[in-house]
């Protein structure tokens, strides 16, 4: 049994990820200009279309940085930057960063920055705590000093600043990829946009020769009861050859029955597939379904891999697919 280290991704991260979508494109485009400097970045930011805190919640998902790391960046600031400024290495140059604003009084979070869930729907202007926190995410995995280099090793996006065939390969990698058609999609609801980000990492990610990912799949020999023959719909079906995974996906922002639901059929389903030799794994998250905390401990307790969703708990679930696939 596979159990995931952590289930506490907040709802407001997911709850952006349309607007994320509709906005990649013009992020991509900001970061593929060729600059000299990082003020040649700010300058591009302030003349586009995109508002800087809409711009910094892009490269913070990007880089997995989330509320934690910006309050331990803010609290051991002195001890990550103990000069006060940021020495880097880009394109084989050196290069100063004198943080303007850095660290503040109280806390460094989300709301402060106008990047939580609510506020990101308020457009803002470039400020000098947004240069700051920029400066730190696009090149302290380049300092030249190796503490903050290791601290802050996924800070690297810098990197392919005015490199556009790179940058995209790069955010393939680390970012999780939607097509135009899940953006173009305004009908879909937050749960299925939840089961097509969490199909299209699979694709990039898992790496296994002539795999199918298939959404709304079956699995052979499992029907709703065993008495008849209507075939059981999983969120996600993998398979290979005679092996099979399914995977029942759920991100619920307010307590609902679905979770309930699952919950209830969890034991039968996890039977069935037992005794073909099948898997089946959860991807669970939200404020909604933490709050059924009973209806949780029966889908853990009926399932081979429950992750959360987020970078590193996806990839706990791809390894336990490789590992029964391979």
């Amino acid at each position: 049994m596979f159990w995931p280290s952590e289930l506490s991704k907040q709802e407001a991260e997911l709850s952006i990820i349309p607007k994320l979508i509709e906005t990649q494109d013009q992020f991509i485009a900001i970061l593929s200009v060729e600059v000299s400097s990082l003020e040649g970045l700010f300058q591009i930011i302030d003349s586009s279309n995109m508002p800087a805190n809409l711009f910094l919640k892009h490269l913070l998902v990007l880089a997995d940085f989330g509320g934690e790391m910006l309050q331990r960046l803010n609290s051991q600031f002195n001890s990550i930057f103990p000069s006060g400024s940021l020495h880097y290495l880009w394109n084989t140059q050196n290069y100063n960063y004198i943080f303007r604003v850095l660290p503040v009084q109280g806390q460094l979070n989300n709301t402060k920055l106008g990047i939580s869930g609510k506020k990101l729907l308020v457009n803002q202007l470039l400020s000098e705590l947004h240069k700051d926190i920029i400066a730190v995410v696009l090149f302290s995995g380049s300092s030249i000093d190796e503490k903050t280099a290791e601290i802050l090793a996924k800070c690297e996006i810098g990197n392919y600043i005015g490199l556009p065939d790179k940058l995209q390969k790069f955010i393939k990698q680390r970012y999780i990829w939607v097509s135009r058609i899940t953006a173009g999609s305004q009908s879909n609801t937050l749960g299925q946009i939840t089961q097509t980000l969490v199909k299209k990492y699979l694709e990039d990610n898992l790496d296994i020769p002539s795999v199918s990912i298939k959404q709304n799949g079956h699995l052979p020999g499992i029907s709703h009861t065993e008495d008849n023959n209507r075939p059981t719909n999983f969120d996600i079906v993998v398979s290979k050859e005679n092996k099979y995974v399914a995977i029942e996906v759920s991100f619920q922002v307010t307590t609902n029955s679905v979770i309930e639901r699952k919950a209830g059929q969890a034991k039968s389903r996890f039977e069935q597939i037992e005794k073909l030799g099948y898997k089946i794994g959860y991807v669970l998250d939200g404020a909604g379904n933490f709050q059924r905390e009973n209806a949780l401990k029966i889908i853990c307790s009926y399932s081979h891999c429950t992750v959360a969703f987020s970078l590193k708990e996806l990839d706990v679930l791809c390894s336990f697919i490789r590992e029964y696939v391979l």
